[in-house]
């Protein structure tokens, strides 16, 4: 039987919201992988970041007011900068995973398929096809550019949807989706469960 799509981010149906009693998201630290990869790319890690951060007083800035400093005092390239301010972010608990700089959260999931991408694309644009992996959502397209990407309101709630084709061989697609503005995290949380589901299905129904 196929999924369906949940709906509205109801009090039962998603996991625990993961923040404290008073409201503010529980601090989460960096990944291992995050570590290396900011050293990396950096030259320092991200407890030097963070330390840097904290004298600065990144504790009481926006979001965008931290990515700036970093980029214009410390040189970072955009990514790098958006990146280290939200891994602060998180690790301080004044970001919860998944939230967004607008207080909005994000989900997102990820699908390597044996297909090209034009017919991966038309798995997406195309209404009959995408009804045969994607059941009962209702989309309203806003762009469908091919092969590479397709944009959609989702219209149960007024979110949005996006996916991105990457071609990675002739008959080889990597399709990362991204749906955006959710309203909480246990919204978020069942949204990337959904969109792995449906993601596997897309798979099968390509590789048939």
């Amino acid at each position: 039987m196929a999924a369906r799509p949940p709906g509205g981010p109801g009090p039962a149906s998603g996991p625990a919201d993961p923040s404290d009693s008073s409201g503010a998201p529980a601090p989460v630290r960096p990944s291992a992988g995050a570590e290396e990869s900011v050293l990396r790319r950096t030259g320092r890690p991200l407890a030097d970041w963070f330390a840097a951060l904290d004298a600065w007083g990144a504790a009481r800035c926006t979001h965008t007011e931290t990515a700036r400093h970093l980029t214009g005092e410390h040189g970072l390239p955009g990514w790098w900068a958006q990146h280290i301010t939200v891994a602060y972010q998180q690790a301080r608990g004044l970001r919860a995973p998944g939230q967004r700089a607008d207080g909005r959260f994000s989900a997102s999931a990820s699908k390597t398929v044996a297909a090209p991408a034009e017919r991966v694309f038309a798995a997406f644009a195309d209404p009959d096809l995408r009804g045969a992996w994607l059941p009962d959502a209702e989309l309203a397209v806003r762009t469908a550019t091919a092969p590479t990407s397709f944009r959609a309101d989702w219209t149960a709630d007024g979110t949005l949807v996006a996916a991105y084709l990457t071609a990675q061989a002739p008959d080889r697609t990597r399709v990362g989706l991204q749906h955006e503005k959710l309203a909480d995290s246990a919204a978020a949380a069942r949204m990337k469960t959904y969109w792995r589901q449906r993601l596997a299905a897309l798979k099968e129904l390509l590789e048939r």
